[in-house]
């Protein structure tokens, strides 16, 4: 979404997404593990998920070593988010930042442990830890799904190891705020509210983890299209309702893997539904739009 790379830069938040790029560099770990293999997969599975990070011990002698490095230091009056935010985020104290474990919550499940791809991308989690977290937080990643996480990565958590290639933190308000307004809104909150609800109403859809090719996509479109949450207010303004949402394999795909995005609008007076959609191509581990925002007719 374009004019969504500004914002937060005063909050000490990385934006959200404004381009495609990842790294071709090895995996961060310096030890072995069945992750590392990960990149190499014959059949790549990306994930495009929207969540929050959170940092885990992965046993009781890291928690105790970042419990002692907390008390040496000047941690009096901080919370205990504060001090492990202030602890990892110091570079003295890296080492300890690359034995935590690095877990993805989506809708509050844990569902992936996150591995960067390079050493330098461990920057990106320790940014991702708030000093002051809140419940309208959002990271956004971008990876390759790898194996279950064996016993020792993460105090035996069964679930998926992704190779991190991006990530992105913001607040929810922020990307609502930052999202164009159509011309001619004349009310800003009106409009954020209507918004709101659809990035909601996005996240809330089963299973959403952000592996499947439909919800890489509307998990793309949510963070950076801003023209269904245009659409989405031009619905509710003429007395209509969202009505679904669905995810349809393209007839235009040809070697491609492109999906069509449909939003229905049903009005609330006469229930005549219209449609609308955009079409995306998830061939690859970025989705990107192929056609813009249109009518939609069934065939």
């Amino acid at each position: 979404m374009e004019s969504l790379e500004a914002s937060q830069e005063a909050e000490g938040q990385s934006p959200p997404p404004t381009g495609d790029a990842s790294s071709s560099a090895g995996p961060a770990r310096a030890d072995p593990t069945p992750v590392a293999q990960a990149p190499g997969m014959a059949h790549p599975a990306y994930v495009y998920a929207i969540g929050r990070v959170e940092p885990r011990f992965p046993s009781l002698a890291v928690e105790k070593e970042l419990a002692q490095v907390i008390g040496r230091g000047d941690s009096a009056g901080l919370t205990d988010r504060e001090a492990l935010q202030r602890t990892v985020s110091d570079r003295a104290n890296r080492y300890l930042a690359r034995r935590l474990c690095w877990v993805f919550l989506v809708e509050n499940l844990e569902t992936y442990v996150l591995i960067p791809r390079e050493p330098a991308d461990l920057d990106l989690l320790i940014d991702a830890v708030r000093s002051e977290p809140g419940t309208a937080d959002l990271d956004v990643i971008v990876g390759q799904r790898g194996p279950i996480a064996p016993p020792e990565l993460c105090g035996g958590l069964p679930i998926p190891v992704v190779v991190l290639d991006q990530l992105w933190s913001f607040p929810r308000d922020a990307l609502l705020a930052a999202i164009p307004r159509p011309k001619g809104t004349k009310d800003d909150k009106r409009f954020e509210q209507t918004a709101g609800e659809l990035f909601d109403r996005v996240m809330q859809l089963a299973d959403n983890a952000g592996a499947t090719d439909e919800h890489r996509a509307l998990n793309y479109l949510a963070v950076r299209d801003p023209a269904i949450y245009a659409r989405t207010a031009e619905a509710y303004a003429g007395n209509a309702s969202l009505s679904s949402v669905d995810v349809r394999p393209s007839r235009l795909a040809g070697i491609r893997n492109i999906v069509d995005v449909v939003f229905s609008y049903t009005h609330r007076e006469t229930d005549v539904t219209e449609k609308s959609f955009v079409r995306v191509d998830v061939t690859e581990q970025f989705p990107f739009l192929v056609s813009r925002l249109a009518p939609y007719y069934d065939r």
